[in-house]
């Protein structure tokens, strides 16, 4: 079991090292699109990469509509895993639209041995989201 601070030291460790390993600006959250954006999520028990829609619910709807459209090109061209879920409620209780791909094994951001597969993995998959949206990124934004 780790303390509060020796969690968070991890968690800043892993980042620090992910951004040294594989430097690259990542589109991320900075789409341009209010309520848009690309996420890394890792804790103690999985890993992810996601589009998540948080804007109010119009918003949502009409980005969520055009993703919908594009599902078959993004899974059979880029992300043939992605997990698509309308209403998706994060942990704080909050209700957002998210398409993502978790990765199919077990981690844990405490578990050091883990972080390299992680790391390959949010490169990966992240680099394929954002093909994907610099691809049909007028598609969604119209």
């Amino acid at each position: 079991m780790f303390s509060k601070e020796e969690s968070r030291l991890l968690r800043q460790e892993f980042w620090t090292s992910y951004g040294k390993s594989f430097p690259r600006k990542w589109i991320l959250y900075d789409t341009k699109l209010k309520g848009f954006s690309f996420k890394f999520h890792f804790d103690t028990k999985s890993a992810l990469v996601a589009l998540d829609l948080e804007d109010d619910l119009e918003s949502r709807i009409k980005f969520w509509e055009k993703l919908v459209s594009l599902k078959s090109i993004l899974t059979d061209e880029y992300l043939p895993e992605a997990i698509y879920e309308e209403a998706y409620i994060l942990e704080i209780g909050k209700e957002i639209s998210r398409i993502y791909v978790l990765l199919d094994q077990k981690v844990s951001i405490h578990n050091k041995n883990n972080w390299r597969d992680v790391m390959v993995f949010f490169n990966e998959k992240m680099a394929l989201f954002e093909a994907f949206f610099e691809e049909y990124r007028e598609v969604i934004e119209d």
